[in-house]
Formats: C-alpha cells, sequence, structure tokens
C-alpha cells in the first residue's frame, strides 16, 4: 500500500481520498478550506495544515484544483509541492487545467529531478463517488506504471494518452466533443417535438441510427425518455454549465495556441455563456435545451 499526499478535497478530491482510504492507502489531505480538511478526516485521511505537511514522506501526490492558476500556485510558489517533496515521490496532478499550464508543470518539475503525470478524470462526481472514473496520463512510461496501481482503487479506464500534457490534451479534446454533441441533441429534441413526435419514439430511432450520441443516450434534455438524464431532476447537475464552459474556454485557448479555428466549438461556448449570464450556471450543462426553448418540459422553475 501507498503513502499518498492529497492537495484538493472538493467535491472530487474528497470521494477520490475517501476510495483510495477504502483501498487500503495512507492519506494525508491539505485543502485551503480548512471544513473541506475536517469533512474529509471523517472518510479516514489524516488531515494536514499545510502543503508541506500534506506532502511529507508520500510515495506519491496528487492535486485537484479548479484552474490551471491554482496548479500552478500549488507546485511553483514558495512552500510548494516542488519546494517540500521530495525528489523520489512521484507527482499526479488530476486538475483539469490548459495545455500550456501542464506543459509548464511538466518542465519545471523535470527540471527540479520530478516525474510528473498530468492525469485529468472523466465521470464527474458520480465517477468519483463509485471509483469508475476515467484517467487520461500523460507522462513517461515509467512514471505511468508506478502510477497505476494507486490510480486503480479510483478508476475504471485508466489510458495512458501519451507524453508531457497528452492527457490534458485527451481530456480538453473529449469536453469540447461532448459539447458539440449535446448541442445536436438540444436542437433535435425541441424540433422533434415541434413535429409531433413523441420523444421516446424519437429517441429510440435516433439511438439506433445516425443521430446516436453519448449524450443523446444518457442526457437526452426530455423528461420520461431516459432515465439517467438530468431532465429527470429538473437539471441537477451531473456536470455543470459552468463547468462544461470551463471545459469548452480550454479547448479555444489550446486552438488558438495551435492555430486551429474551432467554429461549432466557439458557438457551443457562447451559448454556455448565455445560460451563465442568465443565472443558471450551476444548472446541469443538458439545460443548453433552455436556450432552444424556455418552456422546455422538466425546466426548473428557480434558479
Amino acid at each position: 500500500m501507498a503513502t499518498i499526499g492529497w492537495i484538493g478535497l472538493g467535491n472530487m478530491g474528497r470521494p477520490m481520498t475517501r476510495n483510495l482510504v477504502a483501498a487500503g492507502h495512507t492519506v494525508t489531505g491539505f485543502d485551503v478550506v480548512a471544513d473541506a480538511v475536517t469533512a474529509a478526516a471523517e472518510d479516514g485521511i489524516t488531515p494536514a495544515g499545510s502543503i508541506a505537511e500534506a506532502v511529507a514522506g508520500a510515495d506519491i501526490v496528487f492535486t485537484m484544483l479548479p484552474k490551471g492558476e491554482h496548479a500552478r500556485s500549488v507546485y511553483l510558489d514558495e512552500g510548494g509541492v516542488l519546494d517540500s517533496a521530495s525528489t523520489s515521490t512521484l507527482l499526479v496532478d488530476s486538475s483539469t487545467i490548459d495545455f500550456d499550464s501542464a506543459r509548464e508543470l511538466h518542465k519545471q518539475a523535470s527540471d527540479r529531478g520530478f516525474r510528473f503525470i498530468d492525469g485529468p478524470v472523466s465521470g464527474g462526481v458520480g465517477g468519483a463517488q463509485a471509483g469508475t472514473l476515467t484517467f487520461m496520463l500523460g507522462g513517461a512510461d515509467d512514471a505511468i506504471a508506478d502510477a497505476k496501481p494507486v490510480i486503480e482503487a479510483m478508476a475504471g479506464n485508466i489510458f495512458h494518452a501519451g507524453g508531457e500534457a497528452a492527457g490534458q490534451a485527451a481530456k480538453i479534446v473529449n469536453n469540447m466533443q461532448l459539447s458539440i454533441s449535446l448541442q445536436g441533441v438540444v436542437e433535435g429534441a425541441v424540433l422533434a417535438e415541434r413535429f409531433g413526435l413523441d420523444p421516446k419514439v424519437f429517441f429510440d430511432i435516433a439511438k439506433v441510427s445516425s443521430g446516436d450520441s453519448w449524450p443523446l443516450r444518457n442526457w437526452y434534455p426530455v423528461p420520461g425518455v431516459v432515465e439517467t438524464s438530468p431532465a429527470e431532476r429538473e437539471f441537477t447537475p451531473g456536470f455543470s454549465t459552468m463547468l462544461m464552459h470551463k471545459d469548452v474556454g480550454l479547448a479555444l485557448a489550446g486552438a488558438k495556441t495551435q492555430g486551429v479555428d474551432l467554429p461549432a466549438a466557439t458557438l457551443v461556448y457562447e451559448k454556455l455563456q448565455q445560460l451563465i449570464d442568465d443565472g443558471w450556471g450551476d444548472a446541469d450543462t443538458s439545460i443548453l435545451i433552455r436556450n432552444i426553448d424556455e418552456n422546455a418540459k422538466g425546466l426548473p422553475t428557480e434558479k
């Protein structure tokens, strides 16, 4: 079993550490929000009062943070991970951050003698709780091999996407594609209804035809069609509009540095921004249907 340092005990980090503890690992955790540390201690982690305390003696350190700027600060600032951990400690950043920040963290870690993996996840809070997350890992072969036995306690799928920042690249592109597919699903759902089609009948046709997609099968945005759809729960978030907006923004930022035009992603980014401006940032991202039909079935009456 491994000795693990963990930084970031929010909605994702806490259930992930709970699964590590359940698997028999020793986890010491830190978060800038003291209540998050206290809550995670109830699950069996050892609470830490600083980054240095969390990483002391760790075989492997994980970070799960909101944005690239937070990851840079945690790793690169005075008293951060690179200052405080032993170079024998394997470092894994499971935050979803911009491609350039991930590359910079790889470079800084390597320059100071560390092995570093960018390892963002897919699956949301539900996957974190169930231990079924998909990990997309970027880094050297030996680092990935050493990390996998620990990651298995949190994962349903583990992919070695490639070298430095490849994990972030895979996550960003995947979520960009998801958002574009979802925009097609919400538009199709409204048009089908206006044509007078029964939603369940149209769904059954589309899921075995060329209109099939993951968001169609899992997030069809009309109540009474798909049990897993947020429309069944007044669009309570599994993957919030705010988070999707962030991820599509990361794709657009990365595309700019690579000289790639992304017209469909740009459109969806604007539609997500519209929802945020209207006060729906905390609702599930499938509430994109509201931009097409403000009276769609299942929409919440209060923000």
